[in-house]
């Protein structure tokens, strides 16, 4: 007479299976289903209810905090990181078109047109 024995699972059905020859393997099932169960599940049906963001707390908060450019414009250490970057690229730009102005671009010949006099 051969048993068949089907794998182990964390379902509830295996509380209830006549598959298990020997009661103590049973109790044991059920006690590991149970432990499994309890660490799944929140103690209170309020703790649902709280958020678990994790690592969304949204930045760093060490330090002294952020400001705007327009309310501090003199410290650019205080500034926002998105408004460093923007006043950044706005500085770079500008450096690179006065550059290109100054030294670059088509350069035009200016001819005087001497009028002839006619005697």
């Amino acid at each position: 007479m051969t048993s068949r024995l089907r794998p182990l699972s964390l379902s509830s059905d295996l509380i209830a299976s006549p598959s298990f020859s020997r009661p103590s393997t049973t109790m044991a099932a059920r006690a590991v289903l149970a432990s499994s169960l309890r660490r799944l599940s929140s103690p209170t049906p309020s703790a649902k209810l709280i958020p678990r963001r994790g690592l969304a707390g949204g930045g760093d908060h060490h330090g002294p905090p952020k400001v705007n450019i327009w309310e501090d414009p003199l410290s650019p250490s205080k500034w926002k990181e998105e408004h460093f970057v923007l006043a950044s690229l706005g500085g770079w730009f500008l450096l690179g078109y006065g550059g290109y102005k100054l030294f670059g671009g088509k350069k035009e010949k200016k001819e005087e047109v001497v009028a002839a006099s006619a005697h």
